[in-house]
């Protein structure tokens, strides 16, 4: 019978699904698109461990290490277009995709000022429609975020400089959608 994990001690993403996310992604050449701190991989990498660092559940690990698949509205290059999400899901799941084209699909301006409120609409810039996720969604939304902002505020101190303050204004707006080691960090990185 298998045990349950406790509640402080982080869950590992599947190895095999993560495995199949980074073969993915090699083979797509995230290995070679450059990004702050490196490479997008190893950003897409440094997300996925700092959620992983938080205790997210494993398929919002796996949505972290793949949240760029399909570009963003901050990062435009994507790895694949969205008639192929067939592939994604195939490597990581359901769920873990559908996460990805949420965060990926996102149009921010539109999105931001109401996404604390339960009926915020959530505007998608793939289709142009507006939506309402439910809680869980907006849950992941927020802290695939915030791990996101994290890494590149720790990674080029320029990003922080320029965006820290606005990003703390938006993280204090959703802070009660952030487990709390999310919003400690947002704290600690976006309040300096």
């Amino acid at each position: 019978m298998p045990t349950e994990s406790r509640k402080d001690t982080p869950v590992p993403a599947s190895p095999v699904a993560a495995d199949r996310a980074v073969v993915l992604l090699k083979g797509l050449g995230a290995a070679a698109v450059a990004h702050p701190g490196g490479t997008l991989l190893a950003h897409l990498t440094r997300v996925q461990g700092q959620l992983a660092a938080w205790g997210a559940r494993p398929a919002l690990q796996r949505a972290g290490l793949c949240h760029a698949f399909y570009g963003t509205d901050g990062f435009p290059e994507a790895l694949l277009p969205t008639d192929r999400r067939e592939e994604l899901t195939a490597a990581i799941g359901a769920e873990a995709e559908a996460l990805v084209y949420l965060y990926a699909s996102c149009d921010r301006r539109a999105t931001y000022p109401g996404l604390a409120d339960a009926d915020g609409p959530f505007h998608d810039r793939f289709t142009g429609l507006s939506h309402v996720p439910g809680p869980q969604a907006r849950r992941d939304f927020a802290e695939l975020s915030a791990a996101n902002e994290v890494d590149l505020a720790r990674t080029d101190p320029a990003f922080r400089d320029a965006w820290g303050p606005g990003l703390l204004s938006l993280f204090t707006r959703i802070h009660p959608l952030l487990s709390g080691p999310a919003w400690t960090s947002c704290r600690q990185v976006f309040g300096r």
